[in-house]
């Protein structure tokens, strides 16, 4: 793939601290403990939070404390089978303890509830690290973490340099910046918060079967005392409409087809870009010209305010190749792009690139397979 990208070193720029007494490690025992918050789910871990778990196993490698810990905290959603999740997270290695909120409070995922209930597992479990895949829910959630323990986030980490340096993209993915964490939290580590791109780690392995499995714990006291101690919150859960799901989830799909402007109109998407993606069980994704113009919902936007995917096929057709639909797809294993302009930046990282009137080569290739 075409395009090469810069890399720029920043010191000392985040200044993360925590003023909770409870949150200071023995000064006997150096310790290492870290929290990955689960996404919620229906009845399995989802492949961000697992990945965010690899990420947590990578950064405690790092650091040379004498105790390490990587607890996942899960809370329970709208229809889920909370127990079989945490059945499946303690089974998976590297995993110490898992941490269940079951509480009808949380079932609806509202930020401002979650956000102190993270917080107060923090301060109960002596946390110095937060950790959580990259998502819509970890956007909204996580920001409000490090808000109420004071400290500055750290959003989007694509590799782990060492126990207290990072690489996150800038510029929609054009430029890479190696950030160092300052060490002037309490004791000898900082009180950090933090979202791992999911696409850059892979995926945490199940322990063997002759392992034991991790740890349950409820966690219902921290959460009480620490919801008891915030205003109550400024928005209540009213309704939700789930959308049946009759393809691959988006972000962990094997194959996406994504649609661009070029298709013109939602006819067209539906015709084409819906008709491919059946004939090859492929997730469907867009740009946002697409989803701005009413092509398709904006669940479905690929790029660097929309999903970030990295699948192992990903077709373009009728996507020009905007620098931020690029942030979105650029580490997909192998792109094929379709579009009738030569000069679009989309054959830039394109691996196959067909110059040609999508109209005529979609059907074409739709009635091939």
């Amino acid at each position: 793939m075409g395009g090469g990208l810069s890399r720029t070193r920043v010191r000392n720029v985040l200044r993360p601290f925590c003023d909770s007494g409870s949150l200071r490690p023995s000064p006997s025992v150096r310790s290492l403990a870290t929290l990955v918050v689960g996404e919620p789910s229906q009845s399995r871990l989802s492949t961000a939070s697992l990945r965010a778990i690899s990420a947590a196993e990578k950064l405690e490698s790092y650091d040379p404390a004498t105790q390490r810990r990587i607890d996942v905290l899960l809370f329970r959603s709208a229809g889920s089978d909370l127990q079989a999740v945490a059945r499946e997270a303690a089974g998976v290695e590297g995993v110490t303890r898992v941490l269940l909120a079951d509480d009808e409070r949380h079932a609806h995922g509202l930020a401002e509830v979650l956000a102190p209930a993270i917080v107060g597992v923090v301060e109960k479990y002596d946390h110095q690290r937060v950790v959580a895949g990259g998502s819509t829910f970890s956007k909204n959630v996580l920001p409000r973490v490090a808000g109420l323990l004071g400290v500055q986030p750290l959003s989007d980490v694509i590799e782990v340099v060492s126990a207290r340096e990072y690489v996150r993209p800038v510029y929609a993915g054009n430029a890479m910046v190696r950030v160092e964490l300052n060490e002037s939290g309490v004791g000898a580590q900082p009180c950090s918060v933090m979202t791992v791109r999911a696409t850059s780690f892979a995926a945490a392995k199940p322990r063997a079967p002759s392992a034991a499995g991790a740890e349950t714990v409820l966690v219902t006291a921290a959460v009480d005392e620490a919801l008891q101690r915030m205003p109550p919150p400024g928005s209540e859960w009213v309704s939700e409409q789930a959308t049946p799901a009759d393809r691959p989830a988006l972000e962990s799909a094997r194959i996406v087809v994504s649609g661009g402007r070029g298709l013109r109109d939602g006819d067209h998407f539906n015709e084409l870009i819906y008709a491919l993606a059946n004939k090859m069980g492929a997730a469907v994704g867009a740009t946002r010209a697409a989803v701005d113009s009413g092509m398709c919902p904006n669940d479905m936007q690929v790029g660097q305010t929309g999903k970030i995917v990295a699948p192992e096929l990903y077709v373009a057709i009728g996507v020009s190749g905007a620098i931020q639909h690029l942030a979105g797809m650029r580490e997909s294993k192998v792109i094929v792009a379709i579009n009738k302009d030569p000069e679009a930046p989309i054959f830039q990282v394109a691996d196959y690139g067909l110059v040609a009137d999508l109209f005529q080569a979609v059907p074409e290739l739709i009635q091939k397979l």
